[in-house]
Order: structure tokens, then C-alpha cells, then sequence
């Protein structure tokens, strides 16, 4: 049985920025879902399962390292990509922001990000948990009906 599309979260205050990644990445099969800010980044990942997050580091309001920050403390295993135009400035690295990968916005972004996914995609389980379970409850419940009539 093949794996469902990897299930993606970008989180960028730049509006243009969001929707040419999620045309590149929708292209390559992946579902993409994108979040304007860091608080609707939140919002979006405590409402629904993501397989890979990838989120800017500098948005007003609610900043990347606070993106990061509750999605380590709701479910540490999902990979954190960080995408920012302030890598070097800001010396990211990801020992210092906790994520799995660092990435810089520029004219080589798309091929990197999409490595980066690549590899981060291999250490996915097969399915997310929730729909392991929706499948095997699924089943049992079609197992335990008798046909009456």
C-alpha cells in the first residue's frame, strides 16, 4: 500500500512567498496547507496533523521561534524546516533553533527545500497515527456488523 502525500505546513508572513511554495510543492505531490503568521501556524498545527512543517524565523507577532517552540512541546517528532531570508545575519543554525533543518530564502531555495523534504520524508512512518487509527477502527467496525434482515 503506498504512503498517503506528505502532509505539509508552511508558515510565512510574506502572502506571495506561501503561494509560490505551495504551487511547487503541490506540484511535486505533496499537500500543502499555509498559515499568513505564526498564530495561525499554531492554530493550524493544534487543529489538524502535519507530516513536515517548514516556517519563517522573522514574522511580527508571533516570531518562527515561537512556531517552533509549540510545535516541539505538541509533538516533537514532526520535522521543522525554518526558511528565512536572516540565516547568515542571524547566525540559524539548527542547534540553535531546535529544528531539523536550516534554509535560506534565495534563488537556489526551491531545489533545497525540496531536498530537504526529500530527506526528512524518509524518516516518516508510513501513515500518521491518526489515520492508523481511523483505518483500524474503520475495519473492526465493518468486521463486528452482521448483515440482519
Amino acid at each position: 500500500m503506498r504512503a498517503p502525500p506528505l502532509r505539509i505546513l508552511l508558515v510565512d508572513d510574506n502572502r506571495h512567498g506561501l503561494i509560490a511554495r505551495r504551487a511547487v510543492l503541490q506540484q511535486h505531490g505533496y499537500e500543502v496547507v499555509i498559515a499568513p503568521g505564526g498564530q495561525e501556524g499554531i492554530d493550524r498545527f493544534s487543529a489538524e496533523e502535519f507530516d513536515l512543517v517548514v516556517t519563517d524565523y522573522r514574522m511580527p507577532e508571533v516570531s518562527g521561534q515561537q512556531v517552533i517552540r509549540k510545535i516541539r512541546q505538541q509533538n516533537p517528532q514532526v520535522p521543522v524546516v525554518v526558511l528565512s531570508g536572516y540565516v547568515e545575519p542571524l547566525g540559524l543554525t539548527e542547534a540553535s533553533t531546535g529544528v531539523d533543518a536550516v534554509l535560506s530564502k534565495g534563488p537556489r531555495e526551491v531545489q533545497e527545500l525540496l531536498r530537504t523534504i526529500v530527506r526528512l520524508a524518509r524518516k516518516r512512518p508510513t501513515a500518521r497515527p491518526a489515520a492508523k487509527a481511523a483505518a483500524a477502527a474503520a475495519g473492526a467496525g465493518r468486521a463486528g456488523r452482521r448483515k440482519t434482515g
